[in-house]
């Protein structure tokens, strides 16, 4: 059916030999990718089953971004009740090997450059006049994602019985966090803004970067984003490294106008807080795509997940009974249970 509708949204005469489609990737939702030649021209079309994936958000989302002067892929065609969408091809140049690659080569000047390339993308991003179109990161869904910690990692993956008082202890931190939340300035959050969802497009000091797989974007808290690329779920910097390049973020914001009313020291708390917020989120979703969805690799990244957890909420007073059960309770069934991380 796809290949049949591909064939119909490029035009392609009757008889004419049809373009192969040629498997991309999938991710960690049911869309599938598939990439599409014809007359010298590549193109990338998605299986989105409507009755998982809201076709017509990408689309509104795309409209929104490259609107505000970003890259996100031209749509040539779209069948929302078939859940099929005809994208521009960005390439298979993921930004993670590029940072990685860096990593291995102690190369933090360059991988510093490539950030300052992705994070000059999400100012244009939170600079987007069009936030209010978006549903808000509001309590409710801040909420539910924080409790996909409970449900899925704690109970279904750990399989930890948890009484009371230990819930009251989660309650407590969840509450925290999500007031935290709600009390930072608002912009356009891409909500999965990370280096698998960053393309290169060319091989500049500062390149041009690809946006993808945003179909999620909310009005929320400005850090979000930036915590979603600097304390990746893929690889892991230095704590101080972080630091540095998060308040680059900061001071480039602060001059464009945007944060007009955040201290440096106020940023680096949102930014903490928020990206904790992240962490238990993920923990979640990840043990849910392997329980649920057959995505056992997801695994392999959450001792990373935790690391990050860990290293930041210690700082944290307000946090303090429930690091304690976390380090008590659940590390160490965590460790049994995890693998390696692949950070």
């Amino acid at each position: 059916m796809l290949q049949q509708w591909v064939c119909q949204s490029l035009g392609i005469p009757a008889g004419s030999s049809v373009p192969p489609l040629l498997i991309v990737s999938g991710d960690a939702s049911f869309r599938r990718y598939f990439r599409a030649t014809w007359e010298g021209l590549s193109y990338i079309a998605v299986d989105a089953p409507p009755q998982h994936e809201n076709s017509a958000a990408f689309i509104n989302v795309c409209d929104m971004l490259r609107a505000a002067g970003v890259n996100a892929p031209e749509i040539f065609a779209s069948d929302l009740d078939q859940g099929f969408l005809l994208l521009e091809d960005f390439g298979d140049r993921q930004l993670l090997p590029a940072l990685r690659s860096c990593q291995l080569a102690n190369d933090t000047e360059r991988a510093g450059e490539l950030y300052q390339a992705v994070l000059r993308t999400l100012l244009l991003i939170q600079h987007s006049p069009e936030k209010k179109r978006l549903g808000p990161y509001g309590r409710d869904q801040l909420r539910a994602e924080m409790n996909l910690f409970s449900e899925w990692f704690c109970t279904a993956f750990l399989e930890l019985e948890m009484s009371v008082s230990e819930r009251v202890v989660i309650d407590q931190a969840i509450n925290f966090l999500e007031e935290a939340a709600l009390s930072q300035p608002t912009v356009m959050v891409h909500r999965d803004f990370h280096s698998r969802n960053l393309m290169l497009l060319d091989d500049s000091t500062f390149p041009t970067l690809g946006v993808i797989d945003f179909q999620d974007a909310v009005h929320g808290p400005y850090s979000y984003d930036v915590v979603s690329l600097l304390r990746d779920c893929y690889l892991r910097w230095e704590p101080e490294i972080v630091t540095g390049w998060a308040l680059t973020y900061w001071e480039n914001a602060q001059a464009e106008g945007l944060l007009p009313d955040v201290s440096d020291s106020q940023f680096m708390r949102d930014f903490d807080l928020i990206g904790l917020q992240r962490q238990l989120k993920v923990m979640g979703i990840f043990c849910r795509l392997s329980l649920r969805d057959n995505k056992s690799q997801y695994l392999a990244d959450i001792p990373l997940v935790i690391q990050y957890f860990l290293e930041v909420s210690g700082h944290y007073p307000e946090l303090g009974d429930f690091v304690e059960w976390f380090n008590q309770r659940v590390l160490p069934v965590a460790d049994q249970r995890l693998p390696k991380s692949a950070g």
